[in-house]
């Protein structure tokens, strides 16, 4: 198993498959050992994909003192020396959006082109759902928030009326995913030191400084990272791409075009790609001026 000496830490990491560098930042709770993996996605056939345990999570050290989303951004520039990896394309997924949009501000020459997956700026730009105040309720109450939050359709009362049995079994499901490795020394701590970063998250007013191709996607049904915070995004962003899905926060898995519209963003073939702009009367799609 690769571990790496990484600033304060021992970081886990895995490098896969053959193709352009392609750095993927995993989101809360992220860990290498759940499945399934970047490695698993329709990215993997395309790229030399480099992922890692973030600090406080999976198999990486948990210390136990204040994190910021600066700090897992310097993890990620010391993990790209230590791999040899000048630059790179990067993907951030939820949480590891805002580390994404911390790397490219801070370390720009790192970064290649950025896709910005379900993710928010923080400050006036927005932030994700306040997964820090679930804490102290009971595990079941969690899982049902959640849920309801991953995807807003499941707050729908005629959607979850026709689709309660399966509600309930995504209820157990993510109990027993909660409880995994929970015996783990310091998993809570490292869980609840990124919860704390993640509250603090503001890149808003920096974002205008990026430089690079950026693609920002979502899901239409996000209640985590809502169509309004990528939005928000956006606009700060001079020449960025903005695409939404069918689906929630799992939208990546939930609307087979997501990672295709990705692949192809990162492979350089941006005149396809189109921005859809929220109207009075829904969501109507434009042609996008290509950024080189």
């Amino acid at each position: 198993m690769p571990f790496v000496s990484v600033r304060d830490l021992q970081m886990y990491y895995e490098i896969r498959g053959t193709g352009q560098r392609l750095l993927s930042i995993s989101g809360t709770g992220g860990d290498l050992r759940r499945l399934p993996t970047i490695f698993d996605s329709p990215l993997a056939p395309h790229f030399e994909i480099l992922a890692y345990d973030q600090r406080g999570l999976g198999q990486t050290s948990k210390p136990n003192f204040p994190y910021t989303v600066a700090d897992y951004a310097a993890d990620a520039d010391s993990l790209l020396n230590a791999v040899g990896w000048e630059k790179c394309h990067v993907i951030g997924i939820s949480f590891g959006g805002m580390v994404a949009q911390e790397l490219a501000l801070r370390y720009p020459h790192r970064v290649k082109r950025l896709v910005l997956a379900c993710s928010s700026s923080g400050g006036a730009g927005g932030s994700s759902y306040p997964l820090h105040e679930l804490v102290n309720l009971p595990s079941e109450e969690v899982a049902r928030r959640q849920i309801t939050v991953t995807d807003t359709r499941w707050q729908e009362e005629a959607w979850l009326s026709s689709q309660t049995t399966q509600f309930e079994e995504l209820v157990k499901l993510t109990l027993a995913a909660s409880k995994e490795g929970a015996d783990e020394p310091s998993r809570q701590v490292g869980r609840l030191r990124q919860l704390e970063a993640r509250a603090a998250h503001d890149t808003y007013n920096r974002l205008s400084q990026l430089d690079i191709p950026v693609y920002i996607c979502g899901g239409l049904y996000d209640g985590i990272s809502p169509p309004a915070n990528l939005e928000a995004i956006h606009k700060q962003i001079p020449g960025a791409y903005l695409e939404f899905f069918k689906g929630g926060h799992r939208f990546l898995y939930q609307d087979p075009q997501a990672f295709k519209r990705i692949i192809e963003f990162l492979q350089d073939n941006t005149l396809g790609l189109r921005l859809k702009t929220k109207t009075d009367v829904g969501w109507v799609e434009e042609r996008n001026p290509t950024k080189s």
